[in-house]
């Protein structure tokens, strides 16, 4: 399909939805009733929910440039998305919006058939043109750069490419995918290393550069996994995989992520303890990868997975980087680290100002001591409109102007929030709890003045139905 037509396409769905709903919200002050941090498929389909739920003062912003947008074209490095192509995604029940159709529109049916899941870069070029069909805009080159409360709204810090700005908003998301209210994590020993020598998966990495090299990879999952296939395709000489496990927890070509639907999207309802104890035992079962990606990377002669062979240490040897494994010492030109990510506030800049005071389900629950993980601990506790919480019940009207549509709400809604999965059902949720409170904090406000009575007088048009009106007598003629 040429751009042309992509473009007609989306304006036709725009013409066939017809014009957004009037903004119901109280004019305040703020410059925003809604901002959107992130400019991805979850930011796109808020910012349009938000819209078209009669919310018009909604704006979404987004640190990178026009086409650097989410993940897709810069740090996801598989060859097919993870999810079966079946299920619904950020097209919130517009069926014309689907990758489907759009795929179909221009490849045909038989094209979309023959494809098992759906591949990255195709996925990419269908969620930019998401953006134009939903017509969002997106403030680009726009960075959050911190938040404070204030009595009625919060105060935004902003840097627009390269200048500061400071807005109001009634309400935050924070829709900003795998980082959510944390970061990469990596092991303290790797930490201090310089990046010449080590990176995290979550890294824009120049894999060109590492032709002819020895990578090292740290970690079993998915993406540790794709950015071995990845250094390996770039003219890596050697790869070497290193699992603390005695094997890779491998999903086959038919498997599907998650629970039911049904147990998946009344996970948020679940007590506390069930949740921590779900996740906890989720995590210790290990992480899982793609048999696509463990072929991927097989299929080249320089690929070696070392099993119980977690990493101890880590230290710089002149030009190389020698890593202290389980299974011995090694010496490698480059490391990745496939470790993960960590949703701890207080680590990030943005939320430095108010991070001591948000709840984390280390506050809230103690789980058994067979139970215990310091990471889950340190993730953010939410209600179920994904909003933030209060350590002191003194900041509860501010921090609930705060909600996490991102991956650091997975422990308390098990899903991984902002993923294609928990789009189609966990947007009109955000939506839904965002205008409840707007239009509860709005009704509580008192009216300015009573309405005049109305003046009596003839009803306007009456003259329409005047012949008709009964005059209590059974006898009388009708017209």
């Amino acid at each position: 399909m040429t751009d042309d037509l992509r473009a007609e396409r989306a304006a036709r769905f725009l013409r066939y939805l017809g014009p957004d709903p009037a903004s119901w919200v109280r004019p305040s002050d703020t410059d925003h009733d809604v901002l959107v941090v992130g400019g991805g498929q979850a930011g796109l389909t808020v910012g349009f929910g938000l819209r078209r739920a009669g919310v018009a003062r909604t704006s979404v912003i987004d640190a990178a440039a026009p086409g650097g947008t989410g993940v897709w074209t810069t740090i996801a490095r598989m060859r097919h998305l993870r999810t079966p192509k079946q299920w619904p995604e950020p097209e919130l029940g517009f069926p014309e919006l689907s990758f489907r159709a759009w795929y179909e529109d221009a490849h045909g049916p038989a094209a979309y058939d023959e494809i098992g899941r759906i591949p990255r870069l195709v996925w990419a070029e269908y969620v930019a043109w998401l953006e134009q069909a939903l017509a969002v805009p997106v403030r680009h080159r726009t960075r959050l750069v911190s938040v404070e409360p204030a009595a009625d709204h919060l105060v935004v810090r902003l840097d627009v490419d390269g200048v500061a700005v400071t807005e109001t908003t009634r309400s935050l998301v924070l829709a900003n995918g795998v980082e959510g209210t944390g970061g990469a994590h990596l092991p303290d020993f790797l930490r201090a290393l310089p990046a010449s020598l080590v990176a995290h998966t979550g890294d824009r990495i120049d894999f060109a550069a590492l032709a002819g090299r020895v990578v090292g990879v740290l970690g079993a999952g998915a993406s540790a996994l794709d950015a071995c296939g990845t250094a390996l395709e770039a003219g890596a000489r050697e790869v070497h995989l290193f699992v603390r496990r005695p094997d890779l927890i491998v999903q086959g070509p038919g498997a599907v992520h998650g629970a039911g639907l049904g147990a998946r999207e009344n996970f948020h309802r679940l007590p506390d303890a069930d949740r921590w104890r779900a996740k906890a035992l989720l995590g210790r079962a290990g992480r899982s990868c793609t048999l696509e990606s463990v072929q991927r990377a097989a299929a080249h002669p320089g690929f070696r997975v070392h099993l119980d062979a977690g990493w101890h240490d880590a230290a710089v040897d002149g030009d190389l980087l020698r890593v202290t494994a389980a299974d011995g010492e090694h010496l490698l030109d480059f490391a990745i680290a496939g470790t993960g990510y960590q949703y701890d506030p207080r680590t990030r800049t943005d939320l430095a100002g108010i991070a001591d005071r948000i709840a984390l389900w280390g506050d809230v629950h103690s789980p058994p001591a067979d139970l215990a993980d310091p990471g889950l601990a340190r993730f953010p506790y939410l209600g179920d409109g994904y909003e933030l919480t209060a350590r002191d019940p003194a900041d509860a009207g501010w921090a609930s102007r705060i909600r996490v549509f991102s991956a650091a709400a997975g422990l308390s809604f098990g899903l991984p929030v902002g993923d294609t999965q928990g789009l189609p059902t966990g947007v009109p949720r955000l939506v839904d709890a965002l205008a409840r409170d707007l239009y509860l904090e709005d009704r509580a406000v008192p009216q300015e003045g009573t309405p005049p009575a109305a003046a009596p007088g003839p009803a306007p048009h009456r003259d329409a139905y005047a012949h008709a009106i009964w005059s209590g007598d059974p006898d009388a003629e009708l017209v």
